[in-house]
């Protein structure tokens, strides 16, 4: 009895001792309390969560080491070698990192299909159909890398007689880039107007542009296609000589007509695929000093066009009169593939062999 009444009186003052502590502790929260802004609590939580234990130093990750790489690049007299021009002279003063290139100045895109068929070319600049050309010819063997020229055609004349597309029919016109880019965009823009380019007028196709220039300026009553800068050169030798069409104004025109929003390319720059495959990042480092060259040829018009002359490309008073019509460019990624698949969907349109029978698919974009 007497030990059952010991237990229960302890057992009363365990638990009056367990309240009597559990308010003071109440209490002194409650003098604890402070009113805090967000501010405060979020300093304090985020300064308890991001404290850092002693870690050991984090070595940073070696620089990329490039390899030196010889490039072997071609262009063509006009729009493509002039955008050219401030890489190809950086690379004589060896300024050009560890891309290596050796520069060859065509006249026609016939003299560097063989190179880059046979493989003696890395990179090219080639008319736009004439990239899907090769791709469908080599079975996948080239990728296009960029766009370089956009429209830069136009039809000129001695005289006041062509106004309109229509003014064209009887006439002869004198051409160059027959199988290329300025036929399949001559054709399209006549066919679309109600020309029929078999019947309705007579073409002379000639080898280089060049030859289309000495053959206006002899034919007083003659109509020549011409890209700039021959477009300027025939001015300078015949002020009679006009520009009376702007190609790619009337490519638009024909387009829209059909509900296309194609734009007018006349040229891109192309790689061997394996090549690509092989040194990408020299392909990478090729791309970003190309689309500064083209910035200085469109910024610098004057320095520019001294060096034009220096390349034996056109001389620098030409240069200087026709870079503003040129529509030089380096265009690549997606903006690439979306304005040049269009163009190449209108060709095909037109003539699937004008591409080389079939669209490139996906992989011949870079």
């Amino acid at each position: 009895m007497k030990r059952k009444f010991i237990s229960v009186i302890c057992a009363a003052v365990l638990v009056m001792t367990t309240a009597l502590m559990g308010c003071g502790n109440e209490t002194a929260n409650k003098q604890e309390e402070t009113p805090v802004t967000e501010s405060e609590t979020v300093t304090e939580e985020v300064s308890e969560e991001v404290t850092p234990e002693p870690t050991e130093a984090v070595e940073e990750a070696p620089a990329v080491v490039y390899e030196d790489v010889d490039i072997n690049v071609a262009a063509l007299k006009g729009p493509t070698a002039m955008g050219m021009v401030k890489l190809m002279d950086e690379s004589d003063k060896g300024e050009t990192a560890t891309n290596h290139y050796t520069f060859t100045i065509s006249a026609a895109p016939d003299e560097t299909t063989p190179a880059i068929v046979q493989g003696n070319l890395d990179i090219a600049a080639v008319p736009a159909n004439l990239a899907a050309v090769l791709y469908n010819k080599t079975q996948g063997g080239v990728k296009v890398i960029a766009v370089n020229t956009l429209g830069v055609l136009y039809i000129v004349e001695n005289g006041e007689t062509i106004n309109t597309v229509e003014d064209l029919r009887g006439k002869t016109i004198y051409a160059s880039g027959k199988g290329a880019t300025p036929e399949y965009a001559l054709n399209y823009m006549l066919s679309a107007n109600g020309i029929n380019p078999d019947t309705d007028v007579t073409i002379e196709y000639k080898a280089e542009h060049a030859e289309c220039v000495s053959a206006l300026e002899s034919d007083p009553n003659g109509v020549a296609m011409l890209p700039q800068p021959f477009v300027t050169t025939a001015q300078l030798q015949n002020e009679k000589t006009r520009i009376a069409l702007d190609m790619t104004k009337e490519w638009q025109n024909a387009a829209s007509a059909s509900g296309s929003g194609a734009t007018l390319i006349a040229g891109v720059v192309i790689a061997r695929t394996q090549f690509v495959e092989e040194h990408p990042e020299a392909v990478d480092l090729f791309l970003e000093q190309y689309g500064k060259s083209v910035d200085f040829t469109n910024e610098n018009i004057d320095e520019a066009s001294t060096l034009i002359e220096n390349y034996g490309i056109i001389k620098a008073a030409v240069a200087a009169k026709a870079i503003p019509y040129c529509n030089i460019t380096c265009m690549a990624g997606n903006e690439m593939k979306e304005k040049l698949s269009g163009y190449l969907g209108e060709l095909y349109n037109q003539n699937p062999e004008s591409v080389g029978g079939a669209l490139p698919k996906d992989e011949f974009y870079y």
